[in-house]
Parts: C-alpha cells; structure tokens; sequence
C-alpha cells in the first residue's frame, strides 16, 4: 500500500497515533536544557515556578512536539521508505491532519511563548521557525548533513537553555553562560549525525544527504564523535579557567566513559548508533547539568 492510499483509510487521526506522531521521547533534550538553563542563571525560582513549568512544557511537548509533527508530515514519502509503520505512512493520521496538527501546534507555540516574556516569546519564534526551515521546503535544511544538524543541536540545546536562563533573570544571560549553552549545541550536531543513521535508505533514495549517506557509516560515526567530544573538551578547559575544578572533573568524567561507548559503537556503528544515542545521550546531558550548576556558582 502506498501512501496516497494509505492516508484514505480513515477520516480521523487515531487517538494513539497522534500521541507517536508528536514523540514524547524526543521532548526530553530540550526540557532538560531548559532547566540547565534555569540552574545556570544563578536566580532563585522562588515565586517564579510557574516560569519553570511553562518554560518546560513549551520547550518540550509543545515546540518540541510541534517539531516532530513537521517533520513526519514533511517526510511522509521518505517515512514510506524506512518506517511505513509511522503514523502519517500508515495511515492512522489520514488526510492533511499531520500538517493541520502541526500549524496548530505552531500557533500554540507562539501562545504560550508570550505567556513567558519578550525573551520566552523571541525564542519561541525563532524555535517555531527553525522547526519548519529544518523540514520543509523551499528551505528544507534537513538536505544537508551538516546545517540540518546544526540546526537542530542548537534549536534542542543551546536556545532553550539561553531561553530557560534569560527567562528566570529576566533579561540577557552572562557571556559564561552563552558559550557553555552554544558549545553544547554545536555538540548535539554530533547526535543528531547519530539519528540519521536509523533514515539511511530513505535519505539516499529521496536525496536527503545526511553525513550517513555522504560520507558512509564508519566516517560519519567518526564525525559525530568528534563534533560531540571537542565541545566537551572545551567546556572542561573553560571550567577549570573560571575556577570551577570539581565540575570540569565530573565533565571529564563523563566524557571518558563517552569515549569508551564510542569505542563499542565504531565496531558496528550502523547496528550501534541506537544504542549509543541511549547511552552516550544520558551521558552528554549529564555533563549539560553538571555545568549548569558549575556557571550557577559563578554569580
């Protein structure tokens, strides 16, 4: 069955799928990046916990969600190719419902964003936006294997933890705390090279050129840990500069057990690349959190 035909068979979305279709598992990066941002900014919650909540909700199911909406409507065809069982290929969001849940979740997005101040309600923007520059077209950033991931390491990482900082001090974060959250950013690249890997056919026939595709398994695996481990490396280095050692050791620490899943992973980084985004992901958002509370103690 193809797609066209496929998305005839109901009227309405399955109850169930829309639930996959906004996957609740991808919300967890940005969330956690907001709080990092929180803990960073050095100010007290107290009395401002309604922020935190709001700031982590919209950072995850809701912009996070809407994301995800987006890209399964803009991938339907590619979806056809490497998972049909998805919800938009298979049928269980029938019709035009992917995209009609996907421009509502944009537009509560933008809502609730307001909800948290000029700089909530900017980062919500410019998230909203980078949603829909990633997957659709003309812009389609998700073509290319290196400003697709930027993307979105960036728009998971770095802008919701700025945005979780400069909502809760209400106003501009200090320059330790921008160049903490930007390198984590840039070394989420590195994880989302890993996602691709799960899309490889698919990309090729469709002519998304993920660094999987480019540059093959083994080398792509390379590149993504070396765009996840010289951030980190960095971070340590900056750490031990603004006298915070015990919290550049435990990135450290954190980072040599990254290098030894690495290790696991480079022996089949095809098969291996799932299981190091389970092990290697909690690993690199350990460190987030750890320096998080490094950048507090220095207000």
């Amino acid at each position: 069955m193809d797609v066209s035909q496929s998305l005839s068979v109901r009227r309405y979305p399955e109850p169930a799928a829309a639930l996959r279709l906004i996957k609740p598992i991808t919300w967890f990066p940005p969330m956690w990046a907001y709080v990092c941002g929180v803990i960073a900014s050095g100010a007290s919650p107290i009395g401002q916990w309604h922020l935190v909540l709001l700031g982590v909700l919209l950072a995850g199911p809701i912009v996070c969600g809407m994301s995800q909406a987006a890209n399964d409507w803009c991938d339907r065809h590619v979806d056809a190719i490497n998972e049909p069982d998805r919800p938009i290929p298979s049928g269980r969001i029938p019709g035009r419902w992917g995209l009609w849940i996907a421009l509502a979740m944009s537009a509560l997005s933008l809502f609730v964003g307001w909800q948290l101040g000029p700089w909530g309600f900017a980062a919500t923007v410019v998230g909203v936006a980078a949603a829909w520059a990633y997957s659709a077209e003309p812009v389609r950033l998700k073509r290319s294997g290196w400003w697709g991931p930027g993307l979105v390491g960036l728009s998971y990482e770095t802008l919701p933890w700025i945005t979780g900082a400069a909502v809760l001090s209400a106003g501009a974060p200090r320059a330790e705390v921008l160049i903490i959250a930007l390198l984590y950013g840039i070394g989420a690249h590195g994880i989302m090279t890993l996602n691709d890997f799960k899309a490889l056919e698919g990309d090729r026939q469709t002519g998304v050129n993920s660094l999987p595709v480019t540059l093959g398994p083994r080398r792509a695996a390379q590149v993504a840990c070396w765009v996840m481990s010289v951030p980190q490396v960095a971070v340590i280095a900056l750490l031990f500069l603004w006298d915070r050692p015990l919290h550049a050791a435990g990135v450290g620490a954190v980072l040599a057990v990254q290098f030894w899943a690495m290790t696991v992973m480079f022996k089949d980084p095809r098969g291996k690349a799932p299981w190091y985004n389970g092990t290697g992901v909690l690993l690199y958002v350990s460190g987030m959190m750890i320096a998080a509370f490094a950048l507090r103690g220095l207000t």
